[in-house]
């Protein structure tokens, strides 16, 4: 153990904890990194025919998480928002690089932030490849790269009128975990612990993502709210959108809550990490396939139109008739880091 007298300097506190773990990944199985964690930059060798896909994600304390969160926890998710990103494009994961600045050198927080975050490097096999640390306030910084075949992407920009819109898994219950937390809402402890690692420890959609290469025409991951993360497909493809609001997947333990909860948690709560994706009606049988294939619910929640307004615009509808555009647009609301 590092002694309490010793201070724990860049490189060790690297070494320690960083890169003897992503050296072991990569002696099992180097997939497409030609040279790791030690050199002034990170190699890759993607397959011929394939193209890098790229994205970065910030967590900052107090903003994203709350300060004393589960550092293991933390870990896990500082890389699965970045695995969700590649996943909603169809990428399959090559590695990541992590700056991180820290409060102090702590040995056992960083002994449990780093379990976490190997935890879903090793089960997504994404190694780590390079970063930087240094002191200042709790910031987690993440890039990672993923491989797509050449021109078989799925981007925002390609849906098109007629096209079914699905959702993956169940939607809310991150929300429904941060009410509790933030004591909005009694939750018995017994359905806290059930949700709340879909807040903690999100599961990104790879599998799902890269399955979709072949049946999607649009699609994103769901981080900050489903409504508002729709209006960017939208936005992007020039198209409008009809929404059937009783119909978006809600777990079990969300639907024990008032319907006002239920929709807005489902339909603005944010921190889904699900995946929101567009597709012909031809495609129906093969998503429904793909579904059985992974043992993960696909639903439909609504279509795609033609765009009829100065800007996109999704018409909300429920079992009771048209919802009105007050209570849309509160429906709508994404997450907003600046405000």
């Amino acid at each position: 153990m590092q002694s309490q007298s010793t201070p724990l300097g860049e490189f060790a506190l690297i070494q320690r904890f960083f890169k003897t773990q992503s050296d072991a990944m990569l002696a099992i199985n180097p997939g497409s990194i030609s040279l790791g964690i030690g050199d002034d930059c990170a190699l890759l060798k993607p397959e011929p025919d394939h193209e890098i896909a790229i994205t970065s994600d910030m967590l900052v304390e107090n903003r994203h998480f709350f300060a004393g969160t589960n550092p293991e926890c933390l870990g896990w998710k500082a890389l699965a928002v970045n695995l969700s990103d590649l996943a909603a494009m169809g990428a399959k994961p090559l590695g990541f690089t992590l700056a991180i600045a820290l409060p102090k050198a702590d040995s056992a927080w960083l002994e449990a932030f780093s379990k976490g975050l190997f935890a879903i490097a090793n089960a997504y096999f994404c190694p780590l490849i390079g970063g930087d640390t240094t002191a200042g306030p709790l910031n987690i910084c993440i890039t990672a790269f993923g491989a797509i075949p050449k021109e078989k992407s799925i981007q925002r920009s390609g849906a098109l009128a007629g096209d079914d819109i699905w959702v993956s898994g169940t939607v809310g219950d991150a929300r429904l975990t941060l009410a509790a937390l933030r004591h909005e809402i009694k939750l018995p402890q017994n359905d806290l612990e059930i949700i709340q690692a879909r807040m903690h420890q999100p599961s990104p959609r790879v599998a799902l993502g890269i399955a979709l290469r072949k049946v999607a025409s649009s699609a994103l991951d769901i981080s900050d709210g489903l409504l508002g993360d729709l209006k960017h497909i939208l936005k992007q493809s020039n198209k409008d959108a009809e929404v059937w609001l009783d119909s978006i997947p809600k777990s079990p333990t969300l639907l024990k809550q008032s319907k006002d909860v239920q929709n807005q948690f489902a339909a603005a709560g944010g921190d889904d990490y699900e995946l929101c994706f567009t597709a012909p009606m031809s495609k129906r049988d093969a998503i429904n396939q793909i579904s059985q294939d992974l043992k993960l619910p696909l639903t439909r929640i609504g279509t795609i139109n033609p765009m009829q307004h100065s800007a996109p615009t999704i018409i909300l509808k429920s079992n009771d008739g048209v919802i009105s555009q007050e209570q849309a647009n509160t429906l709508m609301q994404s997450f907003d880091h600046f405000i």
